[in-house]
């Protein structure tokens, strides 16, 4: 072979190498890193609370397609002042308790997670104006359920219809329930929220917004109106928020709530048969011999809770009430 270079000298013929320094291992610990609450998320920043100052983060790189939602514990470092223009980073998320979540649609696999670490579920709607919507009420319910979260019922506008039609619906189920209305004390919704984290769900016009001005004066919620041609109610709420309500946090009136945006649909293609009916453990023990498989739906020609009620061992109500639920969970998402 003539010319410059010999058939010796492969290497020659090889790639230029990248000039670069080889990724190293080790990762830094973050020793330095403060511990703070996740108060709002909006368009990749995150508002912080943080020794009682408020903080603009980010989410650091090596976190990746992470999320971090309101309520979560996160670990940051970096400028923590929060002073104008400073930015923190979110460099971990620590484990969660709880993740109340939900789909866009019923068949839609990507999972929304709304609200993390939190304790309770209020449902709130009203009694009228808008009407109430008890697909609506049966999901949230679900989706509580499911996140191992205690569920509230909060019936608005009590001065515009009577509860008892709506709530002859959910007492066989035992959910918890009080009735508010416009210019009414609020003492027994301070106390079913002292000392926990409650997240505050319902449609658009229900009141969520009223009561968490009630219940935090400065929180400078916006509150909308009714559309009298829809009767849908107005989004005043673009984002979650979690706010803390006045006291002592261990002492009577404290505690967290997270007042959300309005919502209009709620897949619960997350939801599993098994794992709802786990939250009725009286119910749960009658479908120990339900055939594998069982969903312990209406259809189910062998299920333990056709033969419970037949013997009188279940009250056909919360059975109906609860089969109610499951239906919700496999129509089309509200």
């Amino acid at each position: 072979m003539s010319g410059r270079y010999s058939d010796h000298d492969v290497e020659h013929y090889d790639r230029p190498r990248r000039r670069t320094r080889p990724r190293t291992k080790e990762r830094p610990t973050y020793d330095d890193a403060e511990d703070a609450l996740v108060v709002t998320v909006d368009r990749g920043r995150f508002t912080l609370l943080l020794d009682g100052r408020t903080v603009l983060a980010m989410k650091a790189r090596p976190l990746g397609r992470k999320g971090v939602v309101v309520g979560d514990l996160v670990r940051v470092v970096g400028d923590t002042s929060g002073d104008d223009g400073s930015l923190a980073r979110i460099v971990e998320v620590t484990p969660r308790r709880t993740v109340l979540r939900r789909t866009a649609d019923d068949d839609d696999p990507v999972e929304r997670v709304i609200v993390a670490n939190a304790d309770q579920l209020v449902v709130v709607t009203a009694l009228a104006d808008p009407e109430p919507q008890p697909r609506l009420i049966d999901r949230a319910l679900v989706a509580a359920y499911d996140a191992g979260l205690q569920p509230l019922l909060c019936l608005t506008k009590s001065d515009l219809a009577d509860p008892e039609t709506l709530l002859a619906t959910y007492r066989s189920l035992g959910v918890p329930w009080l009735v508010t209305r416009k210019g009414g004390d609020l003492d027994e919704l301070r106390g079913r929220l002292a000392g926990r984290t409650s997240v505050l769900l319902g449609s658009s016009g229900v009141g969520k917004s009223t009561l968490v001005n009630a219940l935090v004066p400065d929180a400078g919620r916006d509150v909308g109106r009714v559309n009298a041609v829809t009767g849908r109610g107005r989004h005043t709420s673009t984002s979650a928020y979690l706010l803390q309500l006045p006291g002592d946090v261990d002492g009577p009136g404290g505690g967290w709530i997270v007042d959300t945006p309005g919502i209009r649909s709620f897949g619960l293609a997350h939801v599993q048969p098994e794992h709802l009916i786990e939250a009725f453990p009286d119910l749960d023990e009658m479908t120990e011999d339900c055939p594998r498989g069982c969903t312990h739906g209406d259809d189910e020609p062998e299920c333990g809770l056709d033969e419970a009620v037949r013997e009188g061992q279940a009250d056909p109500l919360r059975v109906q009430s609860f089969r109610r639920l499951l239906e919700a969970r496999s129509e089309s998402a509200y």
